[in-house]
């Protein structure tokens, strides 16, 4: 099957995301990269889940995991009779899917997809297992050319030898534009939000950059006001976990506060992605808390007394009238008229 992962990052390729092979799911720790390169091996589906919930992989890599998990669940289940095959691959379908709450409706539609294909197979008296890692490659592959097409919007936008700030880890927009860049002969700067507590911008998102010759700057998450007066940053861009159809996105905790200052120094912010047809209004983006242990500590070291709390909620919510733009498949929205994005037919994105 032809794959669309050609140019992109070491953290990009397919396999170096999550990846289903011999009756187990082998999982980047992106935790750790790049101080370390170390997978994390899932023997049953389970598993998977439990990666998702303690951040061994994030941003879209879920996507990615939950197929593959499906996959993994298919084989778990491969010499059972057919019902109860039905039955496993259901509710492993139902737990991959609410790994973690604020995507789970993304999340649902690659497990979904993967479900039809592995009841077909099995009717069919096909490979159950192998119908849900093509089926998720097609995901990959849909997604990877969707997010092509968001990113050479979002190229066309920064300026020529202009100088970009972004937060957490914003996945396949961060090639996708960079591909842009190279194939029309832009240059341009990153600096790189350290998107504290897993460090996500340090980390990976300027990883990436590195990696693909952009010229990167990473910056302490308390330097953003000092860094958007000072460095001549032209615009702030994000990803989302979840885009509304009234205009607010959901994105890494602090971008609302990056969101602000940007508003404060008329630096426009663009946000990356596809508007989701389940959240109609911000009332439907469920902010998941985390573990606030997570606060206390930073690469596996304390540094709080035990006495001292934490508070870590993971996602903040980013209102329309500091976001100058939504930049989708379809071209660049403002906020408020996000909704008539599904005015037309919309191509599957999972």
């Amino acid at each position: 099957m032809e794959r669309c992962d050609n140019d992109m990052p070491f953290l990009l390729k397919y396999e170096n995301v999550a990846w289903y092979e011999n009756g187990k799911v082998r999982i980047l720790d992106r935790r750790v990269y790049p101080t370390e390169v170390k997978f994390v091996e899932c023997t049953d589906y389970k598993e998977v889940v439990k990666c998702i919930q303690d951040m061994v992989t994030q941003s879209t890599g879920p996507y990615t995991a939950v197929g593959m998990g499906m996959a993994l669940a298919a084989y778990e289940c491969k010499d059972k009779p057919e019902k109860e095959q039905e039955e496993f691959l259901k509710k492993a379908s139902e737990e991959l899917a609410n790994s973690r709450p604020t995507a789970a409706h993304r999340y649902g539609k690659v497990t979904g997809h993967c479900l039809d294909s592995a009841l077909k197979a099995l009717k069919e008296g096909k490979d159950t297992v192998q119908a849900c890692v093509d089926r998720t490659i097609e995901s990959l592959n849909r997604r990877y050319s969707t997010m092509q097409i968001v990113g050479d919007y979002l190229c066309d936008i920064i300026p020529d030898n202009g100088t970009i700030l972004t937060q957490c880890y914003g996945e396949t927009i961060i090639a996708t534009v960079i591909r842009a860049a190279h194939r029309k002969n832009k240059i341009f700067k990153a600096f790189c939000a350290e998107t504290r507590p897993f460090f996500q911008g340090a980390r990976l998102t300027a990883s990436c950059f590195a990696e693909m010759g952009i010229d990167t700057t990473v910056v302490s998450d308390n330097m953003i006001a000092w860094a958007l007066q000072t460095q001549g940053i032209d615009l702030f861009t994000s990803a989302c976990d979840a885009m509304a159809l009234d205009g607010y996105i959901a994105n890494k905790v602090g971008s609302f506060q990056i969101a602000i200052l940007s508003k404060y120094f008329g630096i426009p912010y663009y946000v990356t992605g596809l508007p989701d047809l389940g959240k109609k209004t911000k009332d439907d983006i469920t902010i998941e808390m985390r573990d606030p242990e997570q606060v206390l500590s930073a690469r596996g070291i304390r540094n709080c007394r035990p006495e001292v709390h934490g508070l870590y909620p993971a996602f903040d919510i980013v209102p329309p009238h500091l976001i100058t733009g939504l930049v989708t498949d379809k071209g660049v929205y403002v906020p408020e008229l996000l909704r008539h994005y599904f005015d037309t037919p919309v191509q599957e994105y999972y």
